[in-house]
């Protein structure tokens, strides 16, 4: 099995006047590799993927594998409502060299339990890549059962979930029906100490955009047992946890990042920079946690 655990940003996407500012991305990149990051997940939610085209979703996936440089995998956001262009993109993403496909729920459409077997099931058997569920019913409008997941993790090819219902119950469901070699991966920041204490192998990470080193601290030590250190670390970031949600995501975090100099604030529409009310508390975050703009 494929060596994904710790933290793992769900990187967002810089963009400049209009386009995707590749020297950004590179930079940006080199930066979360060096500040401890286990693995990196470009083109997800936090990407901004619903506003990337076909052309810049693979483009993307690719600069960041070449950037990576294969010091830590990478997850590709290869989920789509259309089973045919999520295929496309693992197919795009494997010619790259990424390492695992992350696949949301098909958003909208709203298939059902069998059609998510299906869904799933064809992916796995066609696609190239192994396939890590993204189940996160706010966004897909559709809950993955989890004896619908147990079916899946039967395939060799599904090798894990990145958990964002928010029900902590599931963990141990997860692990109980899926098996304890099932990767469960944080969906949530606020959850990942405590999804790690049920079993959980480590996050799919917003805040790790902007604060890498302490997500990535806070993960190992939790990994690790040490849950005194892990503790204080979730009481330095949790500000920070709610704060790059003030306002419409990405919005907050590129802020912050802008803030840090690390990339341009630039969203795609319809999400907007977030409103003066949002970077205040996305201000006050940042102090909390000890991370000088």
């Amino acid at each position: 099995m494929l060596s994904i655990t710790g933290s793992i940003p769900a990187l967002v996407t810089p963009f400049r006047d209009g386009r995707v500012d590749e020297k950004a991305l590179r930079a940006f990149v080199e930066w979360q590799v060096a500040e401890g990051s286990s693995g990196l997940v470009p083109c997800g939610t936090t990407g901004e993927s619903a506003t990337l085209s076909i052309e810049e979703h693979d483009h993307v996936v690719a600069e960041t594998v070449k950037a990576a440089a294969g010091r830590v995998p990478v997850i590709a956001g290869c989920g789509s409502n259309d089973t045919a262009v999520a295929l496309h993109h693992m197919e795009s993403a494997a010619r790259a060299g990424a390492d695992a496909a992350l696949v949301v729920c098909p958003y909208y459409n709203k298939p059902g339990q069998r059609g998510l077997l299906a869904h799933f099931r064809h992916l796995a058997d066609h696609g190239p890549l192994p396939i890590i569920i993204y189940n996160i019913p706010g966004r897909s409008g559709i809950d993955m059962a989890t004896d619908t997941m147990a079916e899946l993790s039967q395939h060799r090819n599904i090798i894990g979930v990145k958990e964002s219902t928010g029900d902590i119950n599931r963990i141990s469901e997860i692990r109980h029906m899926c098996g304890r070699d099932f990767l469960i991966l944080s969906g949530n920041d606020y959850m990942t100490l405590g999804i790690i204490a049920h079993g959980g192998h480590g996050s799919i990470s917003v805040t790790a955009n902007v604060a890498p080193r302490l997500v990535a601290d806070q993960t190992r030590a939790a990994l690790e047992g040490d849950f005194q250190s892990a503790l204080a670390l979730q009481d330095q970031l949790w500000p920070l946890h709610q704060a790059l949600f003030s306002d419409a995501s990405p919005g907050p975090t590129k802020y912050a990042l802008e803030l840090m100099g690390r990339m341009a604030g630039d969203t795609r529409l319809p999400i907007l920079p977030p409103a003066p009310t949002a970077r205040a508390i996305v201000d006050s975050a940042l102090a909390h946690a000890g991370i000088a703009p």
